[in-house]
């Protein structure tokens, strides 16, 4: 039996999940009934649409063969997504037309018998053990007792054989695993309690959790939001009213007499005693967790194995959305098999769910790309499980994606003289469309659409607003708006004159701050619009197309010279122009300035190596100075107290890897039980360190270098000296590329609206290796371009 330590997406931090074992809840019959009425047939109104498109399409298609519709068409999945939409509730149609709201009751949780409350003072591997028992687990269909769950099949390359049958059925067999359910809470110990004015606070424990989930993070910047404490204090106060209170009669009103810090120094300690465990315990611990997670990593699909995406149903916790987001710390709610529906095919062995539920709803819909689903409550949309990025379906629907967008090639110079032509059209619709179509062609603004007052107040161009546009004659535009994610995006631009005359128009009287910028215009409207141009063209492939065409452009100007850091360094730069064009900024990390002033550091080590070198040439042969005297030019920049700063610097990270290789030998051998190293070897280890240290120390005070026999030859000192400067050329290159990357995120640009056969043509051509460019993930995701491109593939 293995253990889920922790699901990725989690809030909560790992060291807290440790201790928080979960046991099975039974969950009421009324919620069941909820998640059918809840859940549309089989698609979101998430942004992926997809599923969706080719519902219908399957429709019409069944319509022009005289067919008739199936009960799950793409016409009722769209009705049904529009009737569930509602966060509040169902929508039900009355016979005056009307919408009537259904408002729904939040379920509540099952209250926890108080031997279930119990506290054990455990050892570490009692309670590894216990998570590992007590996890909700879910048998394996008789489809998968059989399977060898390797890595999925590499001789399926459907881009060798692409084909024009219809791809509305995704797929005719599909037997999958289901899902891995987080586990239940398990109560804190008795001694460990939330304090009210001073006074300890017994809580139900569905209550405590949510105390719990506050608590882990009272050192992180989010607890410190206004927003955040006043959503988490509604939502807690709700949780404790379902539950009956507190169990001693404490009322819990205002939030700054609330006291985290007992549970909060409790987690620390198990957060500590987790960083105690050995390497080899923790690896044990992972391979315990991947064996037990194997068998929902793959799914079979018409025969094949392919691995799922993220398998694991989200934790409960407390919501943290980018930026000024309104729903920052509110209660991510528990999910529950009822309220889940998984898709298979029909002759595919149902998972069992844990004991004591039932899955909300079984479909066997060959339309969509989804394994399961389920409403979360935070914006009440859908989270799927998919299928893995490296999957078959995955990488067609890239390759469909990037092929889009290369089509807009051969119909964006119509594009373009159509917008500019309607840039003085006396409607003002078609004036706000060539407007609208104009700024996401050429400075890549995502379409935008409506926002619920509830929602982080980012907008698109669609969706501008008065205040979000500055106009400085004759023609400059300031853009200052959040964007994607409460991305800021603020940009100065040039734009052409009548773009900048119909802006002034569009801001005229008697419109003010508030009021829409293109009043007349929505997404869906732009995007039918742009479809006369081109069957699929979107706003959306815009973005797709510019960022390629523009790194197409960036590689273009690169030479094919120098180093394969240097190549990376421009590759990068490249990138880094589609990102900025796509807005894709990221805060400098906390660690980036130490991580600078070590890269900064190591450099300077090994200039100072090279300056040793250096003169240890001249003390073999002082001639050499005046066949050469710009070689030894450098050998007096270092003053004597930086030298002897990179001795200390250089002598106590000796000392510290000594002393971690001892620890770590030491953990390994109690491991596997066997005697430790004596203290004697570290003593041994360190005295290395000592004579290092008095060697600089006579190095210092002489002046001359004293190097082992080996050295002793100037022809071997100068291919030292040659090795070096490489080395501090490629960590200067690599320092430069870290400290440019530092605002910009890359790799969003790189694999969601570059085209990576561009990548991967840019290192056939340049001899880069492939590794350098894409990660192991990123390589199987676009195994298809790796093996499609060659050095001559153009966008």
């Amino acid at each position: 039996m293995s253990i889920t330590l922790k699901d990725d997406s989690s809030s909560e931090d790992e060291g807290v999940m440790l201790k928080r074992v979960y046991k099975d809840a039974k969950h009421s019959k009324k919620n069941s009934k909820r998640v059918k009425n809840d859940l549309p047939n089989g698609n979101s109104d998430s942004d992926e649409d997809e599923d969706i498109i080719h519902a219908a399409r399957k429709k019409q298609k069944r319509e022009k063969k005289g067919k008739k519709p199936k009960t799950e068409d793409g016409e009722k999945v769209l009705k049904e997504i529009h009737n569930n939409g509602d966060e509040k509730g169902t929508n039900t149609s009355e016979p005056n037309g009307r919408k009537k709201v259904k408002k729904e009751k939040t379920p509540k949780v099952r209250k926890i018998k108080k031997e279930e409350a119990k506290y054990d003072d455990e050892d570490e591997d009692t309670m590894l053990a216990k998570i590992a028992s007590q996890s909700a687990v879910v048998k394996s269909p008789s489809w998968a007792s059989s399977v060898d769950f390797r890595e999925p099949s590499e001789d399926f390359k459907w881009w060798e054989n692409q084909d024009n049958e219809d791809d509305t059925i995704k797929w005719k067999t599909l037997k999958h695993n289901g899902v891995i359910f987080p586990p239940a809470y398990e109560p804190l110990p008795a001694h460990v309690k939330l304090y009210y004015d001073g006074k300890p606070v017994d809580l139900p424990p569905q209550a405590e959790e949510v105390a719990g989930f506050f608590a882990a993070m009272l050192e992180s910047d989010h607890v410190k939001i206004p927003t955040f404490q006043k959503n988490f204090l509604r939502d807690f106060l709700a949780v404790l009213k379902e539950n009956g209170g507190t169990r001693n009669g404490v009322e819990i009103k205002a939030f700054d007499k609330l006291d985290f810090t007992k549970i909060f120094e409790y987690f620390q300690v198990q957060k500590e005693q987790k960083k105690q465990l050995s390497p080899q315990e923790k690896k044990q611990l992972r391979l315990e967790k991947e064996e037990f997670e194997k068998p929902y990593k793959f799914c079979e699909i018409d025969g094949r194995l392919e691995q799922v995406g993220n398998f694991r149903i989200e934790p409960p916790g407390l919501f943290r959305g980018r930026g000024a987001h309104p729903k920052n710390g509110k209660l991510k709610r528990r999910v529950y098999p009822e309220d889940v529906v998984l898709n298979l095919d029909k002759e595919a062995s149902i998972p069992e769910p844990p004991k004591g539920h039932k899955w909300g709803e079984i479909r066997h819909d060959d339309t969509v790309q989804w394994l399961s689903m389920w409403r979360e409550n935070i914006s009440n949309s859908f989270k799927y499980v998919r299928f893995a990025a490296n999957s078959t379906l995955k990488g067609m629907s890239d390759f469909r994606k990037f092929e889009k967008a290369r089509m807009l090639k051969d119909h964006i110079d119509k594009v373009r003289t159509d917008y500019k032509s309607k840039m003085k059209s006396p409607k003002t619709l078609d004036r706000q469309m060539a407007v609208a179509t104009y700024l996401i062609d050429v400075f890549a603004l995502r379409a935008g659409g409506e926002k619920s007052d509830d929602e982080a107040d980012t907008v698109g161009c669609c969706s501008l607003r008065y205040e979000h546009v500055t106009l400085r004659p004759p023609n400059t535009v300031v853009f200052d708006f959040l964007g994607k994610d409460s991305i800021r995006f603020y940009q100065e631009v040039e734009v052409d004159t009548q773009v900048f005359k119909n802006l002034k128009i569009f801001k005229r009287p008697p419109s003010g701050p508030g009021h829409q910028l293109f009043d007349r215009l929505d997404p869906s409207i732009l995007n039918k619009h742009l479809q006369n141009y081109m069957p699929g063209l979107t706003a959306k492939v815009f973005r797709t197309y510019n960022a390629s065409k523009t790194m197409q452009d960036q590689l273009d100007l690169i030479p094919n010279q120098g180093t394969v850091a240097e190549k990376i360094l421009k590759y990068n730069a490249a990138n880094r122009t589609v990102a900025i064009l796509c807005n894709h900024q990221r805060t400098v990390t906390k660690g980036h300035a130490t991580s600078v002033q070590k890269a900064s550091e190591r450099i300077e080590e090994l200039e100072w190596q090279k300056v040793r070198y250096k003169r240890a040439i001249l003390q073999l042969d002082k001639s050499q100075q005046k066949k050469n005297p710009k070689y030894f030019k450098e050998i007096d920049d270092l003053s004597k107290e930086e030298e002897l700063t990179i001795h200390k610097r250089i002598i106590e990270r000796e000392r510290e890897k000594y002393k971690r290789k001892f620890e770590r030998e030491n953990d390994k051998r109690k491991f596997d039980k066997e005697d430790p190293i004596p203290d004697s070897q570290l003593l041994e280890w360190l005295g290395k360190v000592d004579d290092l240290e008095k060697l600089y120390e006579r190095e210092s005070k002489t002046g001359k270098v004293e190097l082992r026999e080996s050295l002793q030859d100037v022809d071997k000192l100068k291919l030292q000296i040659e090795k070096l400067e490489k080395r501090i050329t490629n960590s200067a290159v690599q320092l430069k590329d870290k400290e440019d990357n530092s605002t910009v995120a890359l790799g969003t640009s790189k694999i969601n609206y570059i085209d990576p056969r561009l990548s991967v043509a840019f290192c056939k051509k340049f001899d880069v290796p492939i590794e350098k460019v894409f990660t192991k993930t990123l390589r199987d995701k676009f195994k298809w371009a790796i093996e499609s491109a060659d050095e001559n593939w153009k966008f």
